[in-house]
């Protein structure tokens, strides 16, 4: 490196890198090419810490790039982990045993072979749930403790409640969302993670969605089962008719029934529901094609004296076994309702209980659909035609029981009960009224099998019909009652009309219909007095 130093100076002068000369007023210019040793310095520093920098970035660069690797990595096995983790936990809920079979053998005793009372309907139960009714989804039809739930569970005994589930249905859709979560064992992704690697989970919704994604992993795990045993999952929603029948409860049974179609349709599942209504069966109608109905009735009378002395072995075991005459006498006042049966022959005066349970029935009819008479306040007229309406339709039935015997004479003593029935158009002509039916059902007084024929819900409830319509006087209260409401149907349909400032106060208004499409209103004069006075 060469440098050009021009100096000028008094007295002695330096040349860079020379001894110093004495010069007077010359200029004198040097080259020199003695390279400086602080620019030699910053050089060789700099250098060094561009190669330091270099460093740095790309140590920064990769070390972030490592960081987001195994972030990414990380992230992705814990979601292939969660997600074969969720496909195992619900194919454990489909091996043997289940928490609802569970919690009913509970109460059951003995090691042996459980006692059980064979019914019609029983071997259908038992082919479903064995996984044999391929392409089909069931639905159990029947009046409140009949037997329909016990079935399922005897059903599921049978096979030790391999490949099934079952869960209870509820009025609101988020119980049902996490019921139906613990039947297969699926937690909705609430002990999902991976929000700490960024990873966003399903989002906040709805019970439905939330459902549908349950049935979406089902669909999932029933397609192995069915690859590896060629046997189909069984899902079982018990109660369905708690559902409300409202807009939500209609999009949840919609919901439900698509499902059970497309899996019935392709084998993987078989679903069944069990319902003490007939709503429920009006909805499936509409869209069902792979329904099976499954009607369940009353025992027989063979049936229910079977039932009464194995129930009584169970509760009375060191007693004497019942006789028949005693079984048929229970069974002539409660019918065959395997509920009522239970009941009584867990008591020691069996037919006692039966009377109470008769009288109970009434005392529930009477307290849901009582008449007021003609003193019958103008604002219950509505509790006064829901109450006339069942009267109505109990009279009816009452009438035709009536006329059977009477025809037909009074059944053998080996006879089963027959009950009287009507169609269901008939029953909304005689109460007048298209929309209880519905109500009474639910509330278990009236009830309608799926071939929408109206009868009394039970024996028991017959009984307390034909107990109320022989009460003195019962006929004069209905008449009176309906008068009432139609009374107060009036009143609310008539308008009063105050004619005011009548001529001299004692004047008159004539009013005259003409062809009943005008009214001419004019007023009278009243007499002159003093024409009177004049004669």
């Amino acid at each position: 490196m060469r440098r050009l130093d021009l100096i000028r100076l008094r007295g002695w002068s330096r040349l860079v890198g020379r001894p110093p000369t004495r010069f007077l007023g010359r200029t004198i210019v040097t080259d020199s090419i003695v390279p400086q040793n602080d620019d030699v310095d910053e050089a060789k520093s700099q250098s060094p810490k561009f190669n330091q920098t270099a460093f740095k970035v790309f140590e920064s660069a990769a070390i972030t790039f490592a960081s987001i690797a195994i972030l990414g990595i990380s992230g992705y096995m814990y979601h292939e982990y969660y997600q074969h983790r969720v496909v195992a936990k619900i194919r454990r809920a489909f091996e043997k045993g289940d928490p609802s079979l569970d919690l009913a053998m509970w109460s059951r005793t003995g090691e042996g072979e459980v006692e059980w009372v064979m019914r019609d309907e029983q071997d259908v139960i038992n082919r479903a749930v064995s996984g044999k009714g391929l392409g089909r989804y069931y639905l159990m039809i029947g009046e409140k403790g009949t037997g329909k739930t016990s079935m399922l569970l005897e059903a599921m005994r049978r096979v030790s409640a391999l490949h099934c589930a079952m869960f209870e249905a509820h009025a609101d859709p988020e119980i049902v969302r996490i019921r139906l979560g613990k039947a297969i064992n699926y937690d909705y992704h609430e002990d999902y993670i991976g929000s700490l690697f960024s990873i966003r989970g399903p989002r906040d919704t709805t019970a439905l969605l939330d459902i549908e994604r349950a049935f979406d992993k089902l669909e999932e795990v029933a397609l192995y089962e069915v690859k590896k045993t060629g046997q189909p999952l069984v899902l079982i929603v018990n109660s369905t008719h708690l559902l409300r029948d409202d807009a939500d409860g209609e999009n949840l049974v919609e919901l439900l029934q698509q499902r059970a179609e497309s899996f019935a349709a392709s084998g993987l599942v078989t679903m069944i529901f069990n319902s003490d209504d007939y709503w429920v069966y009006e909805r499936f109608k509409r869209l069902g094609t792979r329904l099976d109905v499954v009607t369940v009735h009353d025992l027989s009378r063979e049936k229910s004296v079977e039932s009464l002395r194995m129930w009584r072995r169970k509760y009375f075991g060191d007693e004497p076994a019942l006789t028949t005459e005693v079984c048929n006498k229970v069974y002539d006042i409660v019918g065959g309702r395997p509920q009522f049966l239970n009941r009584v022959a867990q008591h020691r005066d069996m037919l006692c209980l039966a009377r109470s349970i008769v009288d109970n029935e009434r005392t529930w009819f009477l307290n849901q659909c009582g008449l007021l008479g003609m003193d019958m306040d103008d604002d219950v007229m509505e509790s006064g035609k829901f109450s006339g309406s069942a009267m109505l339709l109990m009279k009816e039935l009452v009438d035709m029981d009536k006329a059977y015997r009477t025809e037909h004479g009074e059944p053998a003593a080996d006879d089963d009960h027959v009950l009287p029935s009507l169609p269901l158009w008939r029953a909304r002509q005689v109460m007048t009224r298209a929309d209880y039916i519905q109500k009474y059902d639910n509330l278990n007084i009236f009830t309608i099998d799926s071939n929408s024929m109206v009868r009394a819900d039970s024996t028991a409830m017959m009984e307390a019909f034909r107990q109320i319509a022989a009460t003195p006087g019962f006929d004069k209260l209905l008449e009176d009652t309906l008068d009432r409401v139609s009374q107060i149907e009036s009143l609310g349909r008539t308008r009063e009309l105050v004619a005011k400032d009548l001529v001299g106060g004692i004047g008159k208004y004539k009013i005259t219909f003409e062809k009943g499409k005008e009214i001419l209103v004019q007023a009278v004069p009243p007499p002159d007095d003093g024409d009177n006075d004049d004669d």
